[in-house]
């Protein structure tokens, strides 16, 4: 098991923090813009940012990260599933979490960093689901 997990600390997690940097900047851009500009709801402007920023991290993730050459359906529809799962993770828990921890603080200020704090935890969880599922690497078949 240790070993399984030490396998995802290499050159292509470095691949994928870069990415995850560039999709990080878009989205909070996005995301807070919508939510304290646009007056949109938390999960309007959470979703909005990752159905958005998704778009582009599966080209990045796909070329430059893990550099990926299979074309699928199949491929497009587990990265779709990864997605959705990892955002509803994610936000899923970060939402009640950061109520419960900043209970004495502003409706504003408790949502912005659930939000926040949903980005990380989407960010770990979709790493390890789009490694292990949406690009995993295929061993050559044997004839």
């Amino acid at each position: 098991m240790f070993k399984k997990i030490t396998s995802l600390i290499d050159a292509k997690l470095l691949k994928f923090i870069i990415v995850g940097v560039i999709n990080t900047l878009v989205g909070m851009a996005i995301m807070l813009g919508l939510y304290n500009l646009a007056g949109c709801s938390y999960w309007v402007s959470s979703a909005a940012n990752y159905i958005l920023t998704s778009i582009l991290s599966y080209f990045l993730n796909k070329y430059f990260t893990f550099q990926n050459k299979e074309k699928s359906l199949g491929q497009v529809l587990r990265f779709i599933i990864n997605i959705a799962v990892c955002y509803l993770l994610a936000y899923g828990i970060a939402k009640p979490l950061t109520l419960a921890v900043l209970a004495g603080f502003g409706e504003k200020v408790q949502t912005n960093i659930a939000m926040l704090v949903g980005m990380c935890l989407f960010t770990a969880l979709n790493y390890i689901g789009q490694r292990l599922f949406a690009f995993k690497e295929t061993k050559p078949k044997e004839e």
